[in-house]
């Protein structure tokens, strides 16, 4: 796929004026209120004893209604002291796999807790956490991006942006996780969720999201046509006259009017011919962040960003942040 966005020197200075509902703070403050007057209930089973340099625990804890939320946490074995930790969310479609998966950030030398995103986890890895509506949604698209779009207080990502806030608070719950040194990340539905956990929970100080998705929702969808941004676009094609109705509900959840709110430090990533994420859209979200940032260009790559490059450059970001 070619360069199809803006030249790079002009997304660099992209900043479009933010579409916010004048009630957002609030609506997070209730929500976030209202998971939290579930316990935690964090709890951490040893399992995976076949890791001889790692211990692994498979994580339960409460999150959006007080439901269960699954994760795995994976610390070094050898450690003098508590560990800064990375919690990482998860591209779309995609579970929290195996323990197998995830060994990479604590070979690093962190701890690392990895969230499973309710209802996912059959397009390309396994998933065990279910999505349980809690009130009455609308008809939707395959998919998760329209699941009870009609009103803020229904949306699908309501649940999981909420989950992510509640697995960094299970995270700390672990005796080994130093509090104080927390980070977030993923790809892609990760990224953006990332995104959303740094804005609503202070105690991050750290966001990596590579090539972030869930970022200025309009633009992308007048943008591009593949999926999952073309769930939207498919919905209110039939769903003529709820226009206005979803693009309002979706701005309860853009990663650009998160990022507004958010002071940790950040790396982003972006592809340049990224035709899942358009790079404007990324970039939307990276200028009006409001901490300190870097940017990692991969110019001729689409969707999947730096890979294991970038993972690097993410290892070598918390090493200078936290050394």
């Amino acid at each position: 796929m070619p360069f199809f966005d803006l030249p790079l020197e002009q997304l660099e200075a992209f900043k479009p004026a933010r579409t916010e509902p004048k009630d957002f703070d609030a609506f997070w403050a209730s929500t976030l209120a209202e998971a939290r007057a579930f316990p935690l209930n964090a709890t951490f089973e040893a399992v995976a004893p076949e890791i001889k340099t790692l211990e692994i625990f498979d994580v339960t804890y409460n999150g959006f209604a007080g439901q269960p939320i699954k994760a795995w946490l994976v610390l070094p074995k050898q450690r003098d002291a508590k560990l800064p930790c990375v919690v990482e969310y998860i591209g779309y479609g995609g579970g929290r796999g195996l323990p197998i998966d995830h060994l990479g950030f604590s070979s690093a030398g962190f701890a690392f807790l990895i969230m499973d995103t309710r209802g996912q986890g059959t397009t390309w890895r396994e998933g065990h956490t279910p999505d349980i509506e809690t009130e009455p949604g609308n008809a939707q698209y395959p998919g998760f991006m329209t699941r009870g779009i009609l009103k803020p207080s229904s949306y699908y990502y309501r649940r999981v942006f909420t989950d992510a806030v509640r697995a960094i608070e299970a995270a700390k719950a672990h005796p080994a996780v130093d509090g104080s040194r927390i980070a977030v990340t993923g790809g892609s539905q990760g990224g953006g969720i990332s995104l959303a956990a740094a804005a609503l929970d202070p105690s991050v100080n750290i966001c990596m999201p590579e090539v972030p998705f869930l970022c200025a929702y309009r633009r992308a969808t007048e943008m591009i046509d593949t999926f999952p941004y073309a769930e939207i676009s498919n919905y209110v094609k039939v769903h003529r006259t709820q226009l206005e109705t979803v693009f309002n509900t979706l701005s309860y959840f853009d990663g650009v009017n998160f990022a507004a709110r958010a002071s940790s430090k950040a790396l982003f990533s972006v592809g340049l011919m990224d035709t899942i994420c358009p790079p404007s859209t990324v970039y939307a979200a990276y200028n009006h962040w409001q901490g300190a940032k870097e940017m990692r260009v991969y110019p001729y790559n689409n969707h999947e960003g730096g890979q294991n490059v970038h993972f690097l450059e993410k290892i070598r970001f918390l090493n200078a942040n936290w050394s």
